[in-house]
């Protein structure tokens, strides 16, 4: 499965699928440039429970990495996926 990743520079999602039809999407705003604040996570019923959900975490964690960002994570399911992986936990605010 593809995680594709689209931003306008102020908002953004990682997702799966098409820009036109997204199987699955966690969606962010950027606050500054430094902060990112994932905002809601949406998977279709046709890829529940396949962690769909975490995939795009971890895609997102890998592009905060790279450019140095912190993440605080109002959503809550990327809020419990980040209890839960303590990997992951080295992005928060």
């Amino acid at each position: 499965m593809e995680i594709k990743h689209q931003s306008d520079g102020h908002r953004g999602s990682f997702y799966t699928g098409t820009l036109e039809d997204k199987k699955a999407e966690m969606v962010y705003v950027m606050a500054g440039t430094s902060k990112m604040i994932i905002e809601h996570t949406e998977v279709s019923d046709e890829l529940r429970g396949q962690g769909v959900g975490m995939k795009l975490l971890e895609a997102l964690v890998e592009e905060v990495r790279q450019r140095e960002v912190r993440v605080l994570p109002l959503c809550p399911f990327a809020k419990a996926s980040f209890l839960k992986r303590k990997d992951l936990q080295d992005v928060l605010v």
